[in-house]
C-alpha cells in the first residue's frame, strides 16, 4: 500500500476554513443573471447567520434575512421595494483535503450533497473551488471562495439551459 503525500497548502487551506466556519454571523450577497438566463433574480441580499457546531465536526449555517429585486415597478415613488425573505441551511463538513458542502433546507435527513471544496491552485485566484460541479437536472453549479480579513467570500455560477447566474456571497 503506498501512502500518498500530504498536500501541505491544502491541508493548511482546509485548517484554515475550519477556523473561520464558526465566527460567521452575517452574509451579504448579490446576483447577477447573465443573458443566457430565464430567471431574472438580479438583487441584493443580506441576513443573519446562526452557526452550529457538531459532534462530528461539521458546521451548520442557518441563515435568515431579506432579498431586494433590482427590477421595480414602474411608479416605485408609491409602491414599497420588493423585498422577499429567504432562508437556507448548509452542512460544511471538514475532512482532511477537503470540505463536502451540502444543503439542509428541508432538514439533514433530506440534505443535498453539493460538492467537495477543495484547494484551488494559483491560475483560479481565489484560495478553495468546488471539486466538480454540482449537477441539478440539466444545471450546473460551481464555486469559488477567497479568504478575506473577517471571513470569507463565497461566488457561485449556476449555467444550465434557463439559467446564466452569479450569486457572490460575503461571510463575515
Amino acid at each position: 500500500m503506498t501512502v500518498q503525500p500530504v498536500d501541505l497548502v491544502a491541508t493548511a487551506r482546509i485548517v484554515q476554513l475550519k477556523a473561520r466556519l464558526s465566527s460567521i454571523s452575517s452574509l451579504t450577497f448579490h446576483s447577477r443573471s447573465g443573458t443566457g438566463s430565464t430567471c431574472g433574480w438580479s438583487g441584493e441580499g443580506q441576513g443573519s447567520v446562526v452557526v452550529t457546531r457538531h459532534a462530528d465536526d461539521s458546521v451548520t449555517f442557518t441563515e435568515a434575512g431579506h432579498f431586494q429585486l433590482d427590477s421595480q415597478p414602474a411608479d416605485s415613488s408609491t409602491t414599497p421595494p420588493r423585498s422577499l425573505p429567504f432562508q437556507n441551511v448548509f452542512r460544511w463538513r471538514p475532512c482532511r483535503d477537503h470540505v463536502a458542502l451540502s444543503h439542509e433546507r428541508r432538514g439533514p435527513e433530506a440534505a443535498v450533497w453539493l460538492f467537495d471544496i477543495v484547494a484551488a491552485d494559483h491560475e483560479h485566484g481565489c484560495d478553495l473551488i468546488s471539486r466538480k460541479a454540482h449537477l441539478c437536472g440539466n444545471d450546473r453549479y460551481r464555486a469559488r471562495m477567497t479568504f478575506m480579513d473577517q471571513g470569507f467570500d463565497l461566488e457561485w455560477t449556476i449555467r444550465g439551459p434557463r439559467k446564466d447566474e452569479h450569486l457572490y456571497y460575503r461571510y463575515r
